[in-house]
């Protein structure tokens, strides 16, 4: 990639999390994460990921291997996998045997990104592990979970069938410094969580690539920023398309979190509210397709990232689908002025 990195080279991905909005279901926000990764295919999205959550009232991407199956049987080109799996919830023998069925099922298409923190509070990680802890085994259990992925050894005792062999591609998730500079010396993929921790982007980063060994993954580093964006046809009506995820969070930082709420003219909020909501929204955009493409251009330039998977929550799934709409048709555009602009 070019020492200036545009949204006209840069692939575009979508991470969902099966929210339920106010008023609405389970099977409702799984039938429109459906819907919008069948469009994002035909829109020409690289990913549609899925990240897993517990014990939060409003989303519902709890059991995500079951929902990637979902998504990818009714998808047939664009990948589909995790954003992601938060490993010490699980068995690693579990998780090989789970995403060597995804492989085998949608051969080429799977990704399997991995996480450290619960995905939720610590009640549910107990409830979930039988037990309490902060995520020290990462390594260990990601160490396993490859070995189960990969050709076996001669001495081993334990295969997951399926998965064996399967190599399903491994991304690290991060929102710190802690698995930028693990998958830095192991030569994963990075993917960094700037849609709702975008204060240590920058410093994490450095750290990845200034870390990074060759592997027979990749031979450079590769890089994925998660951000939040909201395209809408007017600066205007973006912003009131913006008080939904605003107010989503004020409701978690309260305590009551829940569905998406319909988006509000004002908002009512304490100075420290704002101040915490200014550092979690710090790398969003939300705006008319002009000035997204400005500034998104300004961040890519900013990060270098090789790709953006991109986070938008509206109350209403149309308004969703029409930003990722335009968000694609502002790649596009600028492709076809690129490739003008070089016949000239």
């Amino acid at each position: 990639m070019s020492d200036r990195p545009r949204l006209t080279d840069t692939p575009l991905s979508i991470l969902d999390l099966a929210h339920l909005r106010q008023g609405g279901t389970a099977g409702e926000a799984f039938h429109n994460a459906r819907a919008l990764a069948q469009r994002a295919e035909t829109l020409g999205y690289k990913r549609f990921w899925l990240a897993e959550h517990h014990n939060i009232r409003g989303v519902a991407c709890s059991a995500t291997s079951v929902l990637i199956s979902y998504i990818a049987n009714a998808t047939s080109t664009i990948r589909v996998g995790s954003g992601g799996i938060m490993l010490p919830n699980h068995a690693p023998l579990a998780i090989a045997e789970q995403f060597g069925t995804l492989e085998s099922l949608f051969p080429g298409r799977i990704d399997l990104g991995l996480g450290r923190a619960p995905g939720g509070d610590s009640e549910a990680a107990r409830a979930l592990r039988g037990t309490m802890n902060t995520g020290e085994d990462f390594p260990a259990l990601l160490d396993e979970l490859r070995r189960y992925l990969a050709e076996p050894l001669p001495s081993q005792r334990v295969h997951a069938y399926p998965g064996e062999g399967t190599n399903v591609p491994i991304w690290l998730l991060g929102s710190s410094d802690f698995s930028a500079r693990l998958a830095g010396q192991l030569g994963s993929p990075f993917a960094f969580a700037a849609h709702f921790q975008p204060g240590p982007l920058l410093p994490a980063l450095h750290i990845y690539r200034s870390s990074f060994r060759p592997s027979q993954v990749l031979d450079r580093p590769y890089v994925m920023v998660g951000i939040p964006v909201i395209v809408a046809d007017s600066d205007e009506q973006a912003q009131l398309l913006a008080t939904t995820p605003i107010q989503m969070f004020l409701n978690l930082i309260r305590g009551v979190p829940g569905p998406l709420p319909p988006p509000v003219t004002s908002l009512e909020w304490t100075p420290e509210e704002r101040h915490m909501v200014a550092a979690k929204f710090g790398a969003a955009i939300f705006g008319a397709p002009e000035q997204v493409a400005t500034r998104l251009n300004a961040f890519l330039e900013q990060t270098q990232a090789d790709e953006l998977i991109v986070v938008t929550n509206t109350y209403d799934f149309q308004a969703r689908l029409r930003s990722y709409e335009l968000l694609a048709n502002l790649a596009k555009q600028g492709r076809e002025k690129s490739q003008i602009a070089r016949t000239v």
